[in-house]
């Protein structure tokens, strides 16, 4: 019988569940989409029961295939979309509103209010974080603000807060387990990243209890198990990091100075600093990486808040293609895009601007514009993006010589040679792509003894591909002036 990691990777726009065996190859995958809502201009929402009951279906598909198989599944994983916020009645179960996503700017102002104070230096310097509506604790502060006799509720302790991982544990153990791990907790806004705790400077400042908040444990630790009456079997959940730190664990950057980049929804680099937490001059966020057994490795990231999205933009906003992979013979079909350029600022501009005002554009439509420069440049401008991240971080003295890349956005080899082009250095796309799952996999298996060590993890990986820069730079920096003038001017008009 052959021993499985059941890895859940609750994403932005859908919950899949995946099959590991030992060497880190996926044996099944069940996926589901799940609606998104879009109550007012900036405000994304997600309605919690259909992320539990979706997230319940394909893990019940895995189960089924694994006992079909004859396979065991000896500990699940946990890997999700990390800023999406939560709160929970404590008796009940039950949302008091949806789900808050990652991308929801309403708390825009409120972030102002407290920038106004003067009080980011503080929140850095405890957190690695900015103050913007993208971290959790805005969002809680919202929640109780504006659901009616949310703020008394907490404050009586009946009101638990959690990040999508703490939900589903919560749910998946019959609400035996308030818990989360210290990659997600570090994304909050509420976590001091230096002692490793729930920070009451900083609970005092958005004005949220203690009593709402998970248990922090480390990234391979008991998490609980599952209710027997859910899944019919009684697993351990052994492994839980945000998406963007376990892609970095899936991808194997173990090493100080090795940097991962993530093409989902949105983009997301993220650079391991070992155990230094390094302080960016230039917008970066210092986050927790991983934390094994007490110890924790640090990393400098940077975020754009649409990658993915712009091609689902294509399909189901312009209706202009049927797939995401039609994009990719699109893009190739052309010599160059005519200095056509999108820059999807749809719900703001992360990293490096941090302007959640800023709305998206198209610049420099003709009467031969058509779908297929459309495509086109809904891909390079996830590419462009990659360069503002990577610049950044030349500008805070590091200097990656190699990018490995992941998600379902690299499947397209056009965009994998055109970012390594653009940036100039060797992009290499592993065997597997779907490292977010495959991370969270890892850290079960590590907890559970299929993996001695992170020199384990590392031996599987494997590139399937290099992408090699061809591009002189003359060519690249007419593109890049081009696409920092279009920047501009989205955030003039925002």
């Amino acid at each position: 019988m052959s021993e499985y990691i059941l890895s859940i990777d609750q994403g932005t726009t859908s919950s899949r569940a995946m099959l590991f065996d030992a060497a880190g190859r996926a044996a099944f995958t069940a996926q589901r989409e799940f609606t998104q809502y879009f109550p007012r201009d900036g405000w994304v929402e997600h309605d919690p029961e259909e992320i539990w009951t979706t997230t319940l279906g394909v893990v019940r598909e895995a189960l089924a295939q694994a006992r079909a198989d004859g396979h065991e599944v000896v500990a699940i994983g946990i890997t999700n979309q990390r800023e999406t916020t939560l709160v929970w009645d404590r008796a009940s179960g039950e949302p008091v509103y949806r789900a808050i996503v990652w991308q929801d700017r309403r708390t825009a102002d409120y972030c102002e209010s407290l920038r106004a104070a003067d009080r980011e230096p503080m929140v850095a310097d405890k957190t690695g974080l900015l103050l913007d509506p993208y971290f959790s604790g805005t969002k809680v502060h919202w929640i109780l603000d504006n659901v009616d006799g949310a703020r008394e509720r907490a404050a009586r302790g009946e009101l638990a807060f959690g990040t999508i991982d703490s939900f589903l544990i919560w749910r998946l153990t019959g609400g035996k387990r308030h818990v989360t791990d210290a990659s997600n907790a570090s994304r909050t806004l509420m976590f001091n990243i230096h002692d490793q705790r729930w920070d009451p400077e900083l609970l005092e400042l958005l004005e949220i209890p203690d009593s709402m908040l998970p248990e922090v444990l480390d990234c391979a630790a008991d998490f609980g198990t599952t209710s027997e009456s859910l899944l019919d079997a009684s697993i351990p959940i052994s492994g839980v990091a945000g998406d963007q730190q376990a892609a970095l664990i899936g991808q194997a950057c173990f090493q100080p100075g090795m940097v991962k980049s993530t093409y989902g929804t949105g983009c997301f680099m993220v650079l391991n600093t070992g155990s230094e937490a390094v302080r960016s001059s230039n917008k970066l966020l210092t986050t927790v990486a991983y934390r094994l057994d007490g110890k924790t490795c640090y990393a400098l990231e940077g975020s754009i808040f649409v990658a993915g999205a712009a091609v689902q933009w294509l399909r189901d906003g312009l209706g202009i293609i049927e797939s995401a992979a039609q994009t990719e013979a699109m893009a190739a079909s052309l010599e160059s895009n005519h200095r056509v350029y999108l820059v999807p600022a749809f719900t703001g501009l992360g990293a490096p601007h941090w302007d959640p005002d800023a709305r998206g554009a198209i610049f420099g439509i003709t009467r031969d514009t058509g779908p297929a420069q459309l495509a086109r440049a809904a891909l390079e401008s996830v590419c462009y993006q990659t360069f503002d991240l990577l610049e950044a971080k030349r500008r805070d003295g590091l200097e990656p010589t190699r990018l490995r890349v992941d998600g379902g956005m690299v499947r397209n080899d056009w965009l994998c040679g055109f970012l390594a082009d653009l940036l100039g250095i060797v992009v290499e796309r592993p065997v597997q792509t779907e490292t977010t799952a495959l991370g969270a996999a890892c850290l079960a298996g590590l907890r559970v003894g299929l993996y001695a060590s992170l020199e384990d993890i590392a031996a599987h990986w494997k590139a399937e591909r290099e992408f090699e820069p061809k591009m002189d730079e003359a060519r690249r920096n007419l593109l890049l002036a081009d696409w920092h003038a279009a920047v501009i001017k989205v955030r003039t008009s925002g």
